[in-house]
């Protein structure tokens, strides 16, 4: 009985050198790192667009991408034979935000040196980066002072609209840039689109109110135009 624990244990894919044991100590660790980068990932995620399912997705990945190294091992035939077998696969969900790229890539990482035996190695590289993550997110690094907006300004169709804001927009404004003019309401109305950067003491009700005073009292939106995750 003991022989054939013993010959359980040691036996293996001969591509690899892993026992039974370790194999199952890769997997539970790169699963144990896994969760704690999702569990960093919802901290610092402040947008709208959160998905459960994309959590579950870095911990399946990381111990997916564990047990893939466990069975290359050191031999590169079985190493190119799965570069083959997973470059079939395709991946057509865009992603919205690109640190979502990073920590798919921190889980894969994670899962890579549980999978290849660096046990301690894998726990000091995700301990240091999610408290380094964290520490960005608290300080909020990368911030703009001031946010750019996108401004659309409704005129009717006999307005002349060329420079007819200009005096606003050198009083409220630190920055002013046209992107786009079109038709609207069946060719009855003017669509103006700017991009601005108003100026500090400057509140979003007075650009707008003044705005108003000069087209007629049609609509006017202002939005920012740097997205929020």
């Amino acid at each position: 009985m003991q022989q054939f624990l013993d010959g359980f244990l040691d036996a293996g894919n001969a591509t690899t050198n892993y026992t039974v044991v370790e194999a199952f100590m890769a997997i539970f660790l790169s699963f144990i790192l896994s969760i704690v980068i999702t569990q960093v990932y919802k901290w610092t995620h402040h947008g709208v667009r959160y998905s459960q399912s994309f959590v579950q997705t870095v911990i399946i990945m990381s111990v997916v991408v564990s047990i893939v190294m466990i069975v290359i091992g050191n031999n590169i035939a079985v190493a190119f034979g799965l570069v083959g077998a997973f470059s079939i696969i395709r991946f057509r969900s865009a992603m919205a935000d690109p640190k979502d790229i990073a920590f798919i890539f921190f889980g894969m990482a994670a899962g890579i040196a549980s999978g290849l035996g660096f046990y301690l190695l894998a726990v000091i590289f995700t301990a240091s980066l999610c408290v380094l993550i964290y520490f960005l997110y608290v300080i909020n690094y990368g911030e703009q002072g001031s946010d750019e907006k996108t401004l659309k300004i409704t005129v009717p169709e006999n307005m002349h609209f060329e420079g007819v804001f200009d005096d606003i927009f050198e009083n409220k404004l630190d920055q002013v840039h046209q992107t786009n003019v079109e038709t609207t309401n069946q060719g009855t109305m003017y669509l103006l689109e700017f991009t601005i950067r108003t100026k500090d003491n400057v509140s979003d009700k007075e650009l707008m109110d003044e705005i108003r005073a000069r087209n007629a009292n049609m609509k006017v939106s202002l939005n920012t135009s740097r997205m929020l995750y």
